[in-house]
């Protein structure tokens, strides 16, 4: 597989557009796309803004904050995460102590030496 730059045809606001982009990047940039030309569409549709160029400064101005809010919120996300685990490593770690030791039983071994066919 190649690792030179492919071009990338991407439809925004019916005007297309070729971008270059490594080829394990392709599918992150046609996403990329349908999320700007999806926000850009809803705020034309409100209209509000007039003008692509304005509809683009808008559209991503909502990208950014919607990225900036997750990045807020990841460390709670995070510190949850953290603090769920070891609520879950300290119930498992009790359930297995208070659990008694299971003894595998030993057979004697099969004696066969009486038997006829």
């Amino acid at each position: 597989m190649s690792d030179e730059p492919l071009q990338v045809s991407v439809k925004i606001l019916e005007k297309e557009y070729r971008i270059a982009c490594d080829p394990h990047e392709q599918d992150d940039l046609k996403a990329s796309a349908r999320l700007l030309d999806h926000r850009m569409r809803e705020i034309r549709q409100n209209g509000r803004v007039i003008g692509t160029d304005r509809i683009a400064v808008m559209a991503g101005l909502n990208i950014a904050h919607d990225l900036i809010q997750l990045q807020r919120a990841q460390p709670d996300l995070t510190q949850d995460s953290g603090r769920r685990l070891r609520e879950l490593q300290d119930r498992l770690s009790m359930a297995l102590a208070e659990e008694p030791a299971v003894v595998p039983s030993v057979e004697p071994p099969l004696d066969a030496s009486n038997e006829r066919v």
